[in-house]
């Protein structure tokens, strides 16, 4: 049987970025939607490698921390009883249809997580106002 996941949220990695770091320009925004509605959330490898990668980036996030600490910090997060990982991604090849419709090279990951949480039965959660109108796609401003 097939589990319900109607209301889960992938969160794409600046929103989870943003969950995660308090001076983040729209952290009250992040903890506030998921929290106002008791929302179920998710993560897969891709946006906890993408959070890791960006969380030790001083260009990204002001207070910028080591590998070991970003992954420290995100294995604390993890732990929200809301949350569930994702392990079921689908191979890039087998979702090649999600890059019909892209641009350039800085939709790529967007197209996939956008595919990935489609596949998973759940919407993708983006600050991304370019993604505003595509299906399985939830706006957080």
């Amino acid at each position: 049987m097939k589990k319900d996941r109607s209301d889960l949220v992938l969160l794409d990695i600046n929103v989870l970025l943003a969950l995660a770091w308090p001076n983040h320009q729209f952290h009250s925004s992040a903890t506030q939607r998921l929290e106002r509605r008791k929302q179920r959330w998710a993560t897969c490898a891709l946006t906890q490698l993408g959070f890791i990668r960006l969380s030790c980036n001083p260009a990204a996030v002001t207070d910028a921390v080591s590998p070991l600490k970003a992954a420290s910090l995100l294995a604390q997060l993890v732990q929200d009883g809301f949350h569930e990982y994702l392990s079921n991604s689908p191979a890039p090849a087998g979702v090649a249809d999600a890059f019909g419709r892209i641009l350039g090279h800085q939709q790529v990951t967007d197209a996939y997580l956008i595919a990935f949480a489609r596949a998973s039965g759940a919407r993708l959660l983006t600050f991304d106002a370019r993604l505003k109108n595509i299906e399985h796609v939830e706006l957080l401003l």
